[in-house]
């Protein structure tokens, strides 16, 4: 494990020690149709988020992407057809119920928003219980060329089932917030990206050449970047260094933003982990819907 790597367990970890012990069950029963991850059992059944699927056509699916069936999860409007599209990037945790549920938030809003499995080929997230080895045996052995294709794959496959990837959005957490601002530099049809205190700068691998520090002046669309201003995984100098690559970029890296919430932790959007701050996470989700409704998704 590289030492970023060991940053992203370690800043996981932390986010994990805040002492609660909810009923379980309770929130399983709420999330049946995906199931949460191991590693982040027992959910916090007081403060989870459950979005209905009434009205949408919500489930999963596979992506076809060269011969490979990629396991995904979409939820759209029923009936919609050319709706904007957001693609949804997960935690390390992978597809699990809380990615699955804000697709369907999405959805209700008018979007078909997609949730692609982007670490399955290396095995499966959802099944681990301890974050280090997660991170050790799968997450760590993710290329990023081949996360940059998957999601191309899915904006394929939406344009060919209902999806108007002329409007097309991205946002993701904590790993898929990276994620986030390297395709919106990689991608020219992003419109608009919201990154969910994802991390900005990292040693050069070879499956992670380059990192968003690295891209900035190579941004297709603004980036709203949402971030804990108390997350001890990314530091707040992180967020200057990408601030000063912003301002020295392109229109769209000039037009992207920050949002730092102070005194709040990694994962405070995640409403069925301790580290989950409501008035932030309901903030910041305000704030992604406008930010893609003013750059035209």
């Amino acid at each position: 494990m590289n030492h970023d790597t060991m940053q992203d367990a370690q800043a996981l970890l932390n986010a994990h020690s805040i002492d609660a012990h909810p009923s379980r069950r309770t929130a399983l029963k709420a999330a049946a149709s995906v199931g949460f991850a191991v590693s982040v059992l027992p959910v916090t059944a007081q403060t989870l988020v459950t979005t209905p699927s009434e009205g949408l056509l919500a489930g999963r699916i596979t992506i076809d992407v060269n011969g490979y069936a990629m396991p995904a999860y979409r939820s759209a409007p029923t009936g919609a057809k050319n709706a904007p599209l957001v693609l949804v990037v997960p935690e390390i945790f992978g597809l699990h119920e809380h990615i699955a549920d804000v697709t369907r938030r999405l959805a209700h809003l008018g979007y078909v928003a997609i949730a692609p499995d982007l670490m399955a080929r290396q095995g499966d997230a959802s099944s681990y219980a301890d974050i280090g080895q997660l991170m050790a045996q799968v997450v760590s052995k993710v290329p990023d060329a081949q996360v940059m294709a998957d999601l191309d794959a899915t904006v394929a496959w939406a344009a060919r089932n209902g999806g108007n990837t002329e409007r097309l959005a991205i946002t993701g957490f904590c790993w898929g917030g990276r994620i986030t601002w390297l395709y919106a530099a990689h991608q020219p049809k992003v419109k608009a990206a919201a990154a969910w205190y994802g991390r900005l700068v990292g040693q050069s691998t070879a499956l992670t050449p380059v990192h968003p520090v690295d891209v900035a002046g190579k941004l297709q669309a603004p980036v709203l970047g949402l971030y804990g201003g108390a997350d001890t995984g990314i530091p707040l100098d992180s967020v200057e260094a990408m601030k000063t690559a912003l301002a020295a970029g392109p229109a769209a890296a000039k037009a992207s933003k920050f949002l730092v919430y102070p005194d709040t932790p990694h994962a405070f959007h995640a409403d069925y982990r301790p580290s989950y701050r409501k008035e932030a996470a309901q903030d910041g989700w305000r704030r992604l819907t406008q930010w893609f409704l003013a750059n035209g998704v």
